[in-house]
């Protein structure tokens, strides 16, 4: 096991894929701890003293023996709640500049670095094209979010939920937007990577 604090964003930048396994439960955060995530993110922003705010670990696995050709997806075996409430956050951010024409912010967010950073593989197809894939109902509802069209019949209400109350929050705050950025750039996890060979993803 290898654990090294690291910057949620560029974390997030280097990993190719996140897989939720089919036996992890589904997600499951509600509005409350998505407020107070934002809460966090908002107060590290607007405060130059707070250089990182820490909201957890992240464990995964490689889900095979990866190769110099196409490096393979991480199984992840704990922090699925705060992937994809960050994901939700990063994706509503995006569609805020798009939808309200805003430009580049302190040199590094725009709408297309958020999405071919962050929540896309620009340069792969299919599935691959997706940083996070979950699972079950989880999954066609967060990938109709990135693909930007109508949710399934069957939605995962929580998903839809949450995405719209960081839609809300972005609207509400939108002359904040260099301290929403700033914020999300001091989110800070532990990386926790298994070694397939040596650790039990499930005992751990």
């Amino acid at each position: 096991m290898k654990a090294t604090e690291a910057n949620l964003l560029k974390f997030l930048k280097k990993s190719p894929q996140f897989v939720i396994p089919i036996y992890q439960r589904n997600y499951s955060w509600t509005a409350t701890q998505c407020r107070q995530l934002w809460a966090d993110l908002l107060r590290a922003g607007r405060d130059e003293k707070i250089t990182a705010h820490f909201v957890g670990a992240i464990v995964y696995v490689e889900r095979g023996l990866g190769n110099v050709v196409q490096q393979e997806a991480l199984l992840v075996i704990d922090g699925q709640q705060r992937l994809t409430t960050s994901t939700l956050l990063i994706a509503a951010l995006a569609k805020h500049f798009e939808d309200h024409g805003v430009g580049e912010l302190l040199e590094a967010f725009s709408a297309k670095k958020l999405r071919n950073y962050y929540l896309l593989n620009p340069d792969e197809e299919g599935e691959r094209h997706f940083k996070l894939i979950l699972s079950e109902t989880d999954k066609e509802t967060l990938l109709s979010i990135l693909k930007n069209v109508d949710m399934p019949s069957e939605s995962s209400q929580l998903i839809v939920e949450n995405f719209a109350l960081f839609q809300e929050l972005i609207s509400h705050h939108q002359s904040e937007l260099e301290a929403i950025c700033q914020g999300l750039a001091k989110l800070v996890i532990v990386d926790v990577s298994l070694d397939r060979s040596q650790d039990n993803p499930q005992l751990i």
